[in-house]
C-alpha cells in the first residue's frame, strides 16, 4: 500500500511539471495571432515557405505568413501575410524570401522603403525576390 502511494505522488509531480513546461512553451511561443493587418504579395517561387512561418523585419519577427495560393491569372505564387499593428510598412518595401541557414528553413523578409506613405490593410508589396537556390 506504500508504494502505490510514492508512485501515485511521482506520478502528479511528473504531471504538474510536464504541465508547467506547456505553459512556458506556449507563452514563449508568441502565437499572437490576435490583432494586426493583412499584406499580399507574389512570387515566382515559394520554396521553402509555410503557412505561420515568420515575416521579420531587420531580423524582428513583425508578423506571420497566413495563406499561400496560387494566382490563376498570373500563375504566381501569392502569399498572405499578417503583419503587427505597430509596424507601418512604406509603400516602397520590398519582400524576399530569406535562408535562416544552409540547414534550416525560408523566411519572409521585408526590407523597408522610404515612402512616407504606409500599406494599409489589404495592401500589396510589388517588389519581391524569390529564394536563391544553391
Amino acid at each position: 500500500m506504500k508504494r502505490n502511494t510514492i508512485e501515485t505522488v511521482m506520478g502528479a509531480v511528473v504531471l504538474a511539471v510536464a504541465g508547467m513546461f506547456m505553459a512556458f512553451a506556449y507563452i514563449s511561443a508568441d502565437l499572437n495571432t490576435g490583432g494586426g493587418y493583412t499584406v499580399t504579395a507574389s512570387f515566382n517561387k515559394v520554396s521553402g515557405l509555410a503557412v505561420g512561418g515568420d515575416v521579420r523585419m531587420s531580423g524582428i519577427k513583425i508578423g506571420s505568413i497566413v495563406s499561400q495560393e496560387l494566382d490563376n491569372e498570373t500563375f504566381l505564387a501569392k502569399v498572405t501575410m499578417n503583419i503587427r499593428d505597430d509596424v507601418s510598412l512604406p509603400l516602397d518595401s520590398a519582400a524576399a524570401i530569406s535562408s535562416e541557414s544552409l540547414l534550416g528553413g525560408n523566411y519572409l523578409e521585408i526590407i523597408p522603403g522610404g515612402d512616407p506613405d504606409v500599406i494599409e490593410d489589404g495592401g500589396r508589396i510589388d517588389f519581391t525576390q524569390d529564394p536563391v537556390d544553391i
